[in-house]
């Protein structure tokens, strides 16, 4: 029996091809596709200077969306949320009607329905900020939007979704060890994602 046949997409959200999330995280995911003979495809929401009322360029993400098995978010954290063009990405992309549709329970209650339960997603935060103020007087906000917010929206809720948003913490002031440790983590992540 052969190996089973994945579809990757890695979206990167950064506009510094030598940024940490550009030439660290994204090149390793890459990286790693390449050496096992994977079939992926790339949006860099930058490079293709994604907006609204981009019609066919959101029709063409749709259609690799649909096409994935596996997606890979890249993004720094700017103001205590994913780059502005990451964020364009879901507002226009993971659409009601595409990504989910909302079920009436009764009167104003209804529960979102996701279209894309059966993706595998993997996520990488940057920080500049440590650790600790961030999970403890900011409560951690970032990670709890996207996870609670966006990804139950449109992948539904799991626990591995929030397992699989990684954060890696002040990594502009991080020795360059701690950025290979980083690394690792992405290779070991991407190397568990391509067992059978």
């Amino acid at each position: 029996m052969g190996k089973k046949k994945f579809k990757h997409l890695v979206v990167i959200g950064h506009p510094d091809k030598k940024s940490f999330c550009y030439n660290g995280i994204f090149s390793t995911i890459v990286r790693e596709l390449e050496d096992n003979n994977e079939t992926f495809k790339i949006i860099d929401v930058y490079e293709d200077k994604l907006h609204r009322n981009r019609e066919e360029l959101i029709k063409e993400y749709k259609q690799l969306v649909t096409w994935s098995t596996h997606i890979y978010f890249v993004s720094p954290v700017w103001w205590f949320r994913l780059v502005p063009k990451m964020e364009t990405f879901f507002d226009e992309v993971l659409t009601p009607g595409f990504a989910y549709k909302f079920v009436p329970i009764k009167g104003m209650y209804a529960y979102p329905k996701p279209f894309l339960s059966d993706k595998k997603v993997r996520t990488y935060i940057t920080h500049g900020a440590p650790m600790l103020p961030v999970v403890t007087l900011y409560l951690n906000s970032v990670k709890l939007r996207l996870v609670m917010g966006v990804y139950s929206f449109v992948f539904g809720w799991k626990l591995s979704r929030w397992r699989k948003t990684k954060q890696f913490w002040s990594v502009p002031f991080v020795s360059h060890e701690k950025r290979q440790k980083y690394l690792r983590v992405v290779e070991n992540d991407i190397r568990k994602d391509l067992k059978i």
